[in-house]
């Protein structure tokens, strides 16, 4: 530690601490008084997400008691294993009241300390590790409490040499999430790009093309829509739903497994084999597909079952789902209100434009070709990503080791 430096913990910097305000579902309307905010509120990159607050209704006491005021630091002490822990400085143009949540604990420090500070601090690799052993609950909450908290050891400069620091690590900051947002607009851009020669493809169709129903190209059916009893891995088969399907293909992460004698009454109604298509028939990723890329044997949930045969390309198929014409069908055609579906019958119906074999094998080398490129360009990009990360990683160790600083400097 440098010279000129203290250690002193979490409890010895703050002068208050408070837990927030209960109030549960119904408790919450957009009618009500006062903004209320929860850990959503707190984004993954320490801001604030200020597009989704809930409201409430509070005392005048309450208000006075609860009310956030700027540069309050807020940390997340109720969350998923992996959230929580979550920090962020209260910092809003919105001048409204706003209260927060039973799951946020907000605290205020000493004068001796600059909070913009402390939150940089709690970014440190050094601090989320040993937050992370703090870490105690069950599989669903998890939380870190503040008798773990309040021992945790930060390393205090003098004022002037924090206030340096904030000054460095804002200016620098401020440079790489700029290049991070040119780089995030490069990736949308690129994705732009390849819908739209998607689009070219399939719309500006040319002599041996016509529109076909999907039922007449090939066989369609859909998963289970049971809920058998699960058990072990080891003893089961893998019970695929829409959340497996990924845009890249079929994913075997958090599947959850049913006996053989279910899976072979399951098979019976969709007989998944490989190069079929399936097709996420509900909720916030309907009209995602991905062909059976995979020769372990599974079953299927909510999920449409595309069988393959030798009129058409699995993946020319597949290409056209991924347009927005396909996808524009699927939100004109989904039923539902909270948890939107696209029925077995309108999958069936599902407008195709189709050519001949010979022709889909050369759109599928076009698209394969183009999105080989545009897939190239786009890891290029998540790269430099990655590496501004491990940049901004770099500086905050080194601001916290003293090595961007000195106390003559302050002077």
């Amino acid at each position: 530690m440098r010279e000129g430096w203290g250690i002193k913990t979490f409890d010895e910097i703050i002068s208050s601490s408070l837990i927030g305000i209960v109030r549960n579902n119904k408790e919450q309307s957009v009618e009500f008084a006062y903004r209320y905010f929860k850990m959503n509120n707190i984004r993954n990159d320490n801001g604030i997400n200020e597009g989704s607050f809930s409201f409430v209704n509070a005392t005048d006491e309450e208000v006075k008691k609860y009310s956030l005021e700027q540069n309050d630091f807020l940390f997340n002490t109720r969350n998923s294993f992996e959230l929580v822990g979550k920090t962020c400085l209260y910092k809003s143009k919105d001048k409204e009241v706003t209260l927060f949540n039973n799951n946020i604990l907000r605290v205020r420090f000493k004068n001796y300390l600059i909070p913009q500070f402390v939150a940089y601090a709690f970014s440190t690799s050094t601090i989320l590790e040993r937050l992370e052993k703090m870490k105690s609950g069950t599989t669903s909450v998890v939380g870190i409490y503040y008798k773990s908290l309040k021992n945790l050891p930060l390393p205090i400069p003098p004022l002037q040499e924090q206030q340096q620091i904030v000054a460095i690590l804002d200016q620098a900051f401020e440079a790489i999430d700029q290049a991070k947002a040119n780089i995030e607009k490069n990736i949308i851009n690129a994705k732009e790009l390849f819908q739209s020669k998607l689009n070219d493809i399939f719309s500006q169709k040319g002599d041996g093309w016509e529109e076909k129903s999907l039922n007449t190209i090939c066989e369609v059916k859909d998963g289970t829509h049971d809920s058998p009893k699960y058990i072990d891995k080891e003893l089961g088969i893998p019970f695929v739903t829409q959340k497996n399907i990924l845009d890249d293909g079929i994913s075997f992460e958090n599947t959850k497994f049913i006996s053989l004698e279910n899976h072979n009454d399951f098979y019976k109604r969709s007989n998944v084999a490989y190069n079929d298509i399936l097709f996420s028939m509900i909720g916030a990723n309907r009209g995602m597909a991905c062909v059976v890329d995979d020769k372990r044997v599974f079953s299927i949930k909510n999920v449409g079952l595309i069988k393959s045969n030798e009129n058409y390309r699995p993946k020319f198929l597949l290409y056209f789902f991924k347009s927005s014409i396909a996808q524009k069908f699927i939100a004109e055609n989904s039923s539902g209100s909270a948890q939107g579906f696209v029925s077995l019958g309108k999958l069936r119906t599902f407008p195709i434009p189709f050519t001949h074999i010979e022709n889909q094998k050369k759109i599928e080398s076009i698209v394969e070709s183009l999105n080989d490129s545009v897939n190239s360009t786009i890891s290029n990009y998540k790269q430099k990503l990655n590496n501004l990360e491990d940049l901004k990683k770099s500086i905050l160790q080194k601001a916290f080791a003293g090595e961007l600083t000195s106390p003559e400097r302050t002077k």
